[in-house]
């Protein structure tokens, strides 16, 4: 059985003085062989525990269109996405000066593609063989995962850029599964190099970009080339992965814009409801925010061709429908792949600050119009709509602090924390799902102490730009039993005169408070319904007056207020009201 699983595209190494910038953010290389690299653990959050599973952000029921991605996302160049079970595997292309050993990186995702993560490379360094051919090898280039029969074929590049001294070679792994005791990536040299000679009429291909596909018949075949001569097709056999003996006399040019410098490279063949299609990148990488990469596509019945475009041009002669280009922030989007109906590809990252147009992964899922595949490049940057809001509660609490926004493609919240007052803040460790309308929920259980004065906000993120919620800041108090800190005094007054009585009481949460009346000298009491109570409350606790009128019947009753809060309640003293009768005239 054979299932391909993706492939990447266009390694082309960007330039240099763009990608030196990824050595700011270093992650270190592992020392075993075919072991990955562990990346650098991030920095524990203090704070509340947080509900539910241990699920980064995602983004709940993918639309067709831009599929928002945080985390690790740069600098991702070239990117083979593989989707196994619940788990999304990038592989691209190494780091330039040989930062992490310059092998092929993989990035992860276990939360269908929306949060990445560094997750080391195939290698910890170059194999040796491939400095001696390629002198001034700087990192391997654009790989491919295909799985034939249970084997995991990793193609990759490695040349000298600008160059046709190129060649393409194979690794193979019984697993792309990490923890797996079997799990090794075994050097299987090299599969073809360019300059090629002996193809038809003096023909050549640059021996870089491999994509793997399979024809109806199931024999495979390796799209691959760059520029010179444009994208080829050689016949490969199982189970070496590696071409036929006559593959020279079987190559078929398949593209070919026949312009100077014949800008067309990162070939991904995927087949689709009886098609082939070919998707390609025209014109330049590698340049930031000079780059005028774009992804174009044909399709054909047979998966040797003839490739054509959406008016019927053939690929080898000019033709190629662009469906993807520059918009928005997304500067020379190319470099695809495809897995699972959603393609993959780099881009150059214009919202960046930090490191102006580094590159960085995108996911679109395809939408299959009349036959064709579309992508949504429609721009619109994050907004909030709904703020996340201040709470005030007890210990031990349940916490939901919510937030909303609009953008396309549909942002993803990802939550912030700050124990300073907002002067520095930290991802959370565990993200909640933006879901489908937009909204993002973080929940907070069983609060503590410690977490008062601590804030939280929301950063929503698309491809085109960031936006940041206003910060909700939590009170947690300690409950305090309620102490009287005023006791009701006795009041004598003349018959239908007013009589009050004061009592005050601290305690949090702030304590209620209930006025009681005894008839019987304090044997019993009842609660007072006949007279008016004011009650307010301070920062130093509540302050409660109970009204009366003073009847000739309520001489001699007794009152007094009881405070109730933090699960106990507290007392006054009882206060005597007395009524003297009305003086004779």
């Amino acid at each position: 059985m054979t299932r391909h699983l993706r492939r990447s595209a266009r390694v082309a190494a960007a330039t240099a003085a763009l990608l030196a910038a990824a050595l700011a953010a270093p992650v270190g290389a592992s020392a075993l062989a075919g072991t990955p690299s562990a990346p650098a653990a991030p920095p524990a959050v203090a704070g509340p525990a947080l509900a539910g599973p241990d699920l980064p952000a995602a983004l709940a029921e993918d639309p067709t269109g831009g599929k928002t991605v945080v985390g690790q996302t740069s600098p991702i160049h070239d990117p083979a996405l593989v989707i196994e079970g619940d788990t999304w595997y990038v592989f691209s292309t190494g780091r330039i000066d040989r930062e992490n050993g310059g092998t092929i990186q993989i990035a992860t995702s276990h939360d269908a593609g929306t949060t990445w993560e560094y997750s080391g490379t195939i290698w910890p360094e170059i194999p040796a063989w491939l400095d001696e051919r390629l002198p001034g090898l700087d990192n391997l280039w654009a790989p491919e995962v295909y799985e034939h029969e249970g084997t995991y074929y990793l193609y990759y590049s490695a040349s000298v850029f600008g160059t046709n001294t190129s060649l393409t070679a194979l690794a193979t792994n019984t697993t792309l599964d990490p923890t797996d005791p079997g799990y090794a990536w075994v050097d299987q040299g090299e599969v073809v190099s360019s300059p090629v000679v002996g193809l038809p009429n003096g023909a050549t291909f640059n021996a870089i970009d491999a994509g793997i596909v399979e024809g109806a018949d199931g024999t495979p075949w390796m799209a691959i080339g760059s520029f010179w001569y444009g994208i080829w097709l050689v016949e490969l056999e199982w189970p070496s992965g590696k071409p036929v003996e006559n593959w020279r006399e079987t190559a078929v040019n398949i593209a070919d814009r026949f312009m100077p410098g014949n800008p067309i490279e990162a070939p991904y063949i995927y087949a689709h409801d009886g098609y082939y299609y070919l998707f390609v990148s025209f014109d330049r990488c590698c340049q930031g925010g000079d780059s005028t990469y774009k992804v174009a596509v044909g399709r054909a019945t047979d998966v040797t061709g003839p490739y054509l475009d959406k008016e019927g041009r053939d690929m080898f002669g000019g033709g190629g429908s662009v469906v993807l280009d520059a918009h928005g922030a997304v500067v020379g989007p190319g470099g695809q792949s495809v897995a699972d109906g959603y393609l993959a590809f780099h881009y150059y990252d214009a919202s960046n600050e930090q490191l102006p147009f580094f590159p960085t992964l995108g996911i679109q899922k395809i939408a299959w119009v009349d036959g064709w595949p579309t992508f949504d490049q429609t721009v619109e940057l994050p907004a909030v709509t709904t703020q996340p809001r201040d709470v005030a509660v007890a210990p031990g609490e349940r916490v939901e602090l919510t937030v909303a926004g609009t953008g396309t493609p549909r942002p993803v919240a990802v939550w912030e924390t700050s124990a300073d007052g907002g002067a520095t803040w930290t991802a959370v460790e565990a993200q909640p799902v933006t879901a489908a309308d937009g909204t993002s929920t973080l929940v907070l259980d069983a609060v503590t102490a410690a977490d008062d004065g601590r804030s939280w906000r929301a950063v929503l993120h698309n491809a085109h730009g960031t936006a940041t919620s206003e910060a909700a800041t939590l009170t947690v108090t300690v409950p305090a039993p309620p102490v009287v800190t005023l006791h009701p005094r006795p009041v004598t007054v003349p018959k239908d005169a007013t009589a009050s009585f004061t009592a005050a009481a601290t305690g949090t949460p702030t304590p209620s408070v209930r006025w009681e009346v005894s008839r019987n000298g304090g044997r019993s009491w009842t609660a007072v319904a006949y007279a008016d109570v004011e009650t307010t409350a301070t920062a130093e606790g509540v302050t409660s007056t109970l009204t009366l009128t003073a009847r000739p019947g309520l001489t001699g009753t007794r009152y007094r207020a009881v405070f109730t809060g933090a699960g106990e309640t507290a007392t006054t003293h009882p206060a005597t009201l007395t009524v003297r009768p009305q003086p004779r005239s």
